[in-house]
């Protein structure tokens, strides 16, 4: 019966401190977490946009509707490689 009381004992005073410890525990490690603000679907398609736009407006300017087709699709591409160098460098500059 002693043995019983002190590993009960001991067992209560483990498992109180383990949950007066989980909200410490969890904010800092939710603290060393960061959002990377460079990358996201908005920033992506905004950056993927912007370049379509102007891609086609050039192309447009210098060959007509067939430059324009062929300029939207060189900027895209354009602001896709613009945008993975943006997630990389802040990923270089803040790595974790």
């Amino acid at each position: 019966m002693l043995k019983r009381k002190g590993s009960k004992l001991i067992s209560l005073f483990l498992i109180a401190s383990l949950l007066a410890l989980s909200p410490v525990m969890s904010g800092d490690a939710s603290a060393r977490q960061r959002r990377n603000p460079e990358a996201g679907k908005k920033k992506a398609a905004k950056r993927i946009g912007i370049g379509t736009a102007i891609g086609a407006g050039a192309g447009g300017l210098i060959g007509g509707k067939k430059g324009a087709l062929i300029g939207a699709g060189a900027g895209a591409g354009a602001g896709t490689a613009y945008h993975y160098h943006k997630k990389r460098s802040y990923r270089k500059r803040h790595h974790r």
